[in-house]
């Protein structure tokens, strides 16, 4: 079965040359005009990523993702903005809001084919090592299943502190900064700042990164190593 995609535009042209593209790189693809039809479209198709412009009526790009990140079930859905609006806050926005990738009108095809492929491999990559962490994975004899030394390479001694496994929960749940900081009354600064240790401490690049690591280390089902 090919991988289902999203796209979300109120631009005809633009929807045709998504679908069209798209599906000569072999995925499957359903489009929508606006907000409101494409969270029906989510219910009916279930896809594996959305392309979603951002201006649009009845319900704008921005609202879309924030009632999709509200879903647990869609909390890590790959998420690519793909409009004209391309101000730095406009951008900072979109990324609180949890999307994945940001890209501006005119846009290449090719390189938007790139961004996609790469997002769901990932995704793809993630599902398959948590399924994988979920049935508890080859098992080390005399080593209890969850324990700290099953899970994490020899040598490898990670100590994060009380609020960095917080925060690395709530980004396992699929949060978004400004809903981590909601939960954990945390200021957007500070949450960003406890990402970047996370990220440093255990030498990712990003979220999908980060989330790999914890879930192939087994960082989100034990307590790990921490100090206050």
């Amino acid at each position: 079965m090919p991988l289902t995609v999203l796209a979300v535009d109120d631009d005809y042209a633009t929807r045709v040359a998504l679908m069209g593209y798209l599906e000569i790189q072999g995925y499957h693809v359903v489009l929508a005009g606006d907000g409101k039809a494409a969270l029906e479209m989510v219910e009916a198709h279930r896809p594996h990523l959305l392309i979603t412009d951002i201006n649009m009526p009845r319900m704008d790009g921005f609202e879309l993702v924030r009632q999709l990140r509200s879903r647990p079930p869609l909390r890590l859905l790959p998420v690519v903005f793909l409009t004209e609006r391309l101000e730095t806050e406009q951008r900072v926005q979109g990324y609180n809001l949890g999307c994945d990738a940001y890209l501006g009108k005119p846009f290449e095809l090719v390189e938007l084919g790139a961004v996609v492929r790469n997002l769901l491999d990932r995704a793809q990559m993630i599902a398959q090592e948590f399924q994988f962490q979920r049935s508890d994975g080859p098992k080390s004899e005399g080593v209890p299943p969850h324990s700290p030394i099953h899970r994490l390479e020899p040598d490898v001694s990670l100590v994060l502190s009380l609020r960095e496994q917080e925060v690395l929960r709530h980004l396992a749940d699929g949060l978004s900064n400004s809903q981590i900081g909601e939960h954990l009354h945390l200021s957007h600064r500070t949450v960003e700042k406890h990402v970047s240790s996370l990220l440093r401490k255990t030498m990712t690049h990003n979220r999908s990164e980060l989330l790999r690591y914890a879930l192939e280390h087994g960082l989100t089902d034990w307590g790990i190593t921490g100090n206050s």
